[in-house]
This record gives structure tokens, C-alpha cells and sequence, in this order.
């Protein structure tokens, strides 16, 4: 099939977003659905902040590998993630993590490469997930984040969203071999504008801003008491970049 080749004035946060597939679907309900919420009785806060269409650039903390799955489901929409590009050709595997979005990126390709695979799937309408500090962290919080997040908003326009994943490291995070069965819970922040350009100071402001933001998440620590899907804070309380002109 031929790829919708996006116009100049059209940008890529307003194209159609694409629909989930089948595979991808009885994936999240049959199988992440009751890992996430009766397994480590999962639950999230902040789904009023995602906007539902449009590209987007999901950014997380990482602590644990259930966090693209459970991500993706907590979220209500797709989001795509890098992955090996030899996961791709382990048989079952590979068609289930093409169906839910992933994209390959072989291995030694240079950060230019993994940029420009990532930009594509913004410009197709695809929330692409970043995980910030780019490696799994002992402690699930952001420590030394890196820019590749800022850079791919920079490049496609569209806004970024910072994401809380809290106690995925204690589930299953780095040096694990089983699963802990503890709650995982996910907050959603408030949207934050591209940044106004590709210099360093602007990425490394929208990269700040992200990381005070997860951290700030995380500190609010697992979701007690009843949910609100409570609408976006007033722009004076978010976390967040001044809009770009």
C-alpha cells in the first residue's frame, strides 16, 4: 500500500491516527489487559490529558521491559516503540510486535537513523513512546535524561507527554529474573509545546521540563481514593514550555 505523503501545510499532529489493529487489540485485552490490571492491579490517573488524535511523543521514565506494553494500553491509543530489528524475525513474536506498532532499528545504527524511523512514524499520526533516560533505571526515576525526546517534537511539531510509570522497577526491573507482584500504577501528565527550535538550549528546556515533570509524578507515589478524569490544569499550574509561535 502507498504511504499517505503528508502536504507542507499539513502537520503531522493533525493527521488521522491509526486505527489499532486486531492482532493489536485482543493483545491488550486478552493478555496485557489482565496482567496490568488484576496481576499488579494497574491503575491510571490523567487519561483526560492524552490527546486521543494526532502524532504525539509519549515520554516516560523505565524502569522495567513491561513498561511498552503496559504503556500502550494505559494510554487508550497505540504507541509505537523501537525495538531490535532481530525481534522482527523471531517467529509468533515478530508479526505481535509489528501489528502493535513497533518499528526495527538495526543493530549499531547510528542515532541519525533511529531519529529519522521515529519522525516517520509521527508523520503517519503515531504517538511514539521515548523513554527518557534511554535505559532501564534501578529505581524507575529520571536521572540523566536525554534529548532524543525533545529533538523528535523539535523536528515533527507536536507536543510531548510526560508519563509516570510507579514500581515497575520493583516488578520486574533490572537484575530480576521473576516477576514481584506489586501494584503498577500510571500518571499522565499535561501536554508540553515542541520546543520553539532545534537548538540545544531549547531541547535541553523542553528535556528539563519533561523530567520535572515525570519525577514530580512519581513523587505523588501509587494512586489512592477514587479517579477523576479531570480535564487538563489551567496553563499557569502545568508543568510546561510557553507555546512556540
Amino acid at each position: 500500500m502507498l504511504r499517505r505523503r503528508r502536504r507542507k501545510s499539513e502537520p503531522p499532529a493533525l493527521l488521522s491516527t491509526p486505527r489499532p489493529s486486531l492482532t493489536y487489540r485482543l493483545i491488550s485485552y486478552l493478555l496485557v489487559f489482565p496482567v496490568y490490571r488484576l496481576l499488579f492491579r494497574g491503575r491510571t490517573a490523567g487519561n483526560a490529558n492524552v490527546p486521543m488524535e494526532g502524532a504525539l511523543v509519549v515520554v516516560a521514565n523505565h524502569g522495567s521491559h513491561l513498561d511498552p506494553p503496559l504503556l500502550g494500553h494505559a494510554l487508550g491509543r497505540p504507541v509505537a516503540f523501537m525495538a531490535k530489528a532481530e525481534l522482527f524475525r523471531v517467529p509468533i513474536l515478530g508479526p505481535i510486535i509489528r501489528a502493535c506498532g513497533a518499528y526495527p532499528v538495526s543493530r549499531g545504527a547510528s542515532d541519525r537513523e533511529a531519529i529519522r524511523i521515529a519522525t516517520d512514524r509521527l508523520e503517519e499520526g503515531w504517538a511514539t513512546g521515548v523513554f527518557i533516560d534511554g535505559s532501564r533505571q534501578a529505581d524507575g526515576r529520571v536521572h540523566a535524561p536525554q534529548a532524543g525526546a525533545a529533538l523528535l517534537a523539535a523536528r515533527a511539531g507536536v507536543p510531548l507527554l510526560p508519563v509516570a510509570i510507579i514500581n515497575s522497577h520493583r516488578a520486574l526491573g533490572p537484575g530480576q529474573s521473576k516477576p514481584r507482584l506489586v501494584p503498577v500504577h500510571i500518571r499522565i501528565g499535561t501536554p508540553i509545546p515542541p520546543p520553539a527550535s532545534r537548538r540545544r538550549a531549547d531541547l535541553d528546556a523542553a528535556t528539563a521540563a519533561c523530567q520535572e515533570q515525570i519525577n514530580a509524578l512519581l513523587d505523588q507515589g501509587l494512586i489512592r481514593g477514587p479517579l477523576r478524569n479531570a480535564p487538563l490544569a489551567p496553563a499557569a499550574e502545568q508543568t510546561a514550555l510557553p507555546p512556540s509561535p
